[in-house]
């Protein structure tokens, strides 16, 4: 996969993993793929809440020992 861009969210609490996300994703284009890497376990539930109400796609989400990764694609 091509990612367009990867921000660190690492040790971030909601809602600053969402908020940087959030801001990155405006600087894509529509089908560029953004990853977060994230340490609360509450992103999970964050971006699929995320992605449901802004309408980007959540293409995929890891947990990787104590980080979770979360892949989105634009609008």
């Amino acid at each position: 996969m091509d990612i367009a861009k990867e921000i660190d969210t690492r040790g971030l609490n909601c809602p600053l993993p969402i908020l940087k996300a959030k801001k990155a994703l405006a600087e894509l284009e529509s089908g560029q793929l953004l990853k977060v890497v994230a340490t609360d376990p509450g992103s999970l539930r964050d971006f699929q809440a995320f992605t449901r109400q802004t309408g980007h796609e959540l293409v995929e989400q890891q947990t990787l020992g104590s980080e979770f990764i979360h892949l989105l694609r634009h609008r």
